[in-house]
């Protein structure tokens, strides 16, 4: 079956979902592009994902403010124009710099990157994280945060 184009404007977007204190649009999941994938994602000062591992690729496009990323235990600080790219297996993470941060995230082929941020949005309620909740549900989506 052949995979047909398809134009996104803003205004159809879905709407964004909250991840941990991160908001994530899902611009175009790898089952509707069935290769990669692309979300918009933007956090306020301090927010983001701890480091962690996934069997995918991911590459991260700075598009404002600042972010702080750790990726394989080297530290970096990238500003707008930076492209960050994450093998599948390296440990990574990233915390949004002063005032926050807007990012293009792209995975590669098989990510479930899409599902995860979906499934956190509706299964961990907004605030102090249920721990327990987001590492199950992390794990469900083949991601493991490292210790």
């Amino acid at each position: 079956m052949s995979i047909e184009h398809f134009v996104l404007r803003p205004d159809q977007r879905e709407r964004a979902l909250n991840v941990v204190g991160t908001h994530v649009t899902i611009l175009a999941a790898n089952a509707v592009t069935r290769s990669y994938g692309i979300t918009l994602q933007e956090g306020d000062e301090g927010t983001g994902p701890p480091p962690h591992s996934h069997d995918w690729d991911e590459a991260f496009f700075v598009l404002d403010g600042a972010v702080h990323f750790q990726c394989a235990g080297k530290a970096y600080d990238c500003a707008p124009g930076t492209l960050v790219h994450v093998p599948r297996g390296t440990v990574h993470g990233f915390r949004y710099g002063r005032g926050g941060g807007r990012m293009l995230e792209i995975t590669g082929a098989g990510a479930l990157a899409a599902q995860l941020f979906t499934a956190i949005d509706h299964e961990v309620p907004i605030g102090p994280p249920d721990v327990p909740k987001l590492l199950a549900v992390a794990q469900r989506n083949g991601v493991t945060f490292a210790t």
